[in-house]
Order: C-alpha cells, then sequence, then structure tokens
C-alpha cells in the first residue's frame, strides 16, 4: 500500500532536516508522526519515527542531566486536541480557562500567579479540547520549557489585555516566540521557499480580553483596526462571558479536526462518542481509526451526511465532513 505522504508530513520533514537543535528534532518527529496518514502503508515509517524521536529523547534527557537545566514539563495530550495559552502577565488566561472549562486555576490581580502549566477539558458538543493554562511569556521569568509546551501544542491562544496597551502585548508575546523559532501558520500551507528553517508553525487566534462594556468595544475596534499580524481575533471578557461560545467555538475549528460517528449495520448511530480525525480524512482513515484489522477489509461504507443522501455507499478514498456518520460493512 502506497503512503501517500501528505503537504503536511512533507513540510514537517524537511523542517526535521533543517533542524539544528536536540529539542527542535524533537518537535518536527512529533508533527510528522502527528499528520502521517495511519494505514498499512505507513506502518514500518511510523515504526523508524518513533524509534528515532525515543532516541532523540534520551539523548535529551542525558543533555538535560548534565545541563541542570533545573525542572521540565510534559502535559499528555487529551480529547480532541491540545490548545496552549500564551500572553503577558495579567492578561487573564487563568479567567478565560476558568469559564471555558469549570476549572479552578489560581487567580490573583498579581503577575505571575501561573507559576507551572495547568491542563483542563474544555467540553465542546460531543467532545473535549485540552486547553494549558501557562505561565506568562517574559524575558525576566520565563523557563526553557514553556516555549517546549507551547511548541508541543496543537494550536496556541494569544490572550491580550484591552485595558493595558493589547497592541504593545501582542506583538511582543508573537516577536518572542518568532525569535525562538514559534511562528503562526500551518506549515502544510507555508510555501517551501517561505518557511524559516527548523521553525516550528502552531495555527493562532487572539483572544482580546477585558472588552467588558460599551467603551471597551469601541476600544476593541481600534485595536482591531490597528493590528498588524495576520491572526484572527475575537473580543472576548472573562468578568460578562462576553463572546466565550464564539471563542469556544473557534478553539475547535482551530484544532482543524472533524467528528464523525460510527454506525453498526441495523443499530442506531452512536451519536455520543465520536472519533475525532484531521480535517481531509477519508473512509479509509476512519476504518483505521476504529480497529486497525479493519483497514482494506470492509466491503462497503455507507454514509449519513449533510451534502450526500441518507445512507449513501461511498469508497474508501471519500473524503469526510465534521458530524458524518458512517457505517462500515464487512
Amino acid at each position: 500500500m502506497p503512503a501517500n505522504l501528505t503537504p503536511q508530513y512533507l513540510a514537517a520533514e524537511q523542517a526535521f532536516k533543517e533542524a539544528g537543535t536536540i529539542e527542535e528534532k524533537i518537535h518536527c518527529l512529533e508533527e510528522m508522526l502527528r499528520v502521517i496518514p495511519k494505514h498499512k502503508g505507513t506502518d514500518h515509517l511510523q515504526g523508524d519515527l518513533k524509534k528515532r524521536l525515543s532516541k532523540l529523547r534520551d539523548q535529551e534527557k542525558k543533555e538535560t542531566g548534565k545541563a541542570h537545566r533545573g525542572h521540565s514539563y510534559k502535559i499528555r495530550k487529551e480529547g480532541a486536541g491540545q490548545v496552549a495559552l500564551a500572553g503577558m502577565p495579567n492578561t487573564g488566561k487563568s479567567s478565560i480557562v476558568k469559564i471555558l472549562t469549570n476549572a479552578e486555576p489560581e487567580i490573583a490581580a498579581y503577575p505571575f500567579t501561573t507559576r507551572v502549566p495547568q491542563a483542563a477539558m474544555m467540553p465542546y458538543r460531543d467532545i473535549k479540547v485540552q486547553l494549558v493554562d501557562m505561565p506568562p511569556v517574559s524575558d525576566e521569568h520565563e523557563e526553557h520549557w514553556v516555549l517546549d509546551l507551547l511548541k508541543a501544542a496543537e494550536a496556541v491562544l494569544l490572550v491580550a489585555d484591552l485595558s493595558a496597551d493589547p497592541l504593545g502585548q501582542l506583538e511582543f508575546t508573537v516577536k518572542h516566540m518568532e525569535d525562538r523559532r514559534l511562528l503562526p501558520g500551518r506549515a502544510g500551507e507555508i510555501p517551501e521557499q517561505e518557511r524559516v528553517p527548523a521553525a516550528v508553525y502552531r495555527p493562532m487566534i487572539v483572544a482580546c480580553n477585558k472588552v467588558d462594556d460599551k467603551a471597551a468595544e469601541e476600544d476593541y475596534e481600534v485595536f482591531r483596526q490597528l493590528i498588524e499580524a495576520d491572526l484572527p481575533t475575537f473580543p472576548v471578557s472573562a468578568v460578562t462571558g462576553r463572546g466565550m461560545e464564539t471563542l469556544r467555538d473557534e478553539l475547535f475549528d482551530v484544532l482543524n479536526v472533524i467528528r464523525v460517528y460510527s454506525k453498526s449495520p441495523g443499530h442506531k448511530a452512536d451519536l455520543e462518542e465520536p472519533y475525532v480525525l484531521p480535517a481531509g480524512s477519508t473512509v479509509l482513515d476512519f476504518s483505521e481509526a476504529v480497529h486497525r484489522e479493519l483497514v482494506g477489509k470492509f466491503r462497503y461504507a455507507r454514509i449519513w451526511s449533510e451534502n450526500k443522501y441518507e445512507g449513501q455507499m461511498v469508497n474508501r478514498d471519500e473524503p469526510l465532513s465534521d458530524g458524518d456518520v458512517l457505517e462500515l460493512h464487512l
């Protein structure tokens, strides 16, 4: 079976070849494993990538021990995807996480309240998205692992405080990440000649916090017009709850995944626990997610979708959309 490697995979592979440090190579290999098509044609390649990743991680641990770099953190990914929050001190990251997830992060009116990463799950329809509340971006207090975790996430939510120079905050945060080769965008969508060598690309959106009243709304419009970064920007308020449902939708959309529901022949569809697949996945990819032994062995599939008539028979290369219901026939 041919591998049929995607542009996203090839971009991550090229970044790996250009990476100059162990840390950068690890991030590139993790990205390659995340976006590689999952089927029998890539089994050997997946195994090779995992072996290389394991060796690099062992090497990193040895060098970390020698350098006495202090604490390090790893957040185990859960749910449909992981979004890390980035911003300067007191922009309201923890308050946003609290509203979206019902978690209870430590919140205070002084800087650097969040000292370690804190993960919480945001309910979204029939799935959950993992949000990671991070220590603030800062040249003075930042640990090496802060950027490591931002790079490891599938997407980044930038948070700015409308009441305290949001334009300057956003420019500082973006520049801070760019200096450390964490850039906005999806590597597979950026022309090869425009990609920065060894850089890690992640989709980013901006939540402008403290849009609490009409006067703040006017200030936000000025901010939106002046912003130079080409990033989707949304007004929110951790006080009134304004914009939080829109932000919830955007945090799902930025992950670029779809929900596909399974249906057994002769039974009702399971509409409670969908399979979460990368956008652009096919019927074959779905069969791989259900069970590896099904790949290439099912006779045909039927689909229930807004764009097709109910129960339409489709082939294994049929692209899937968010919310589709799929029935595999063995």
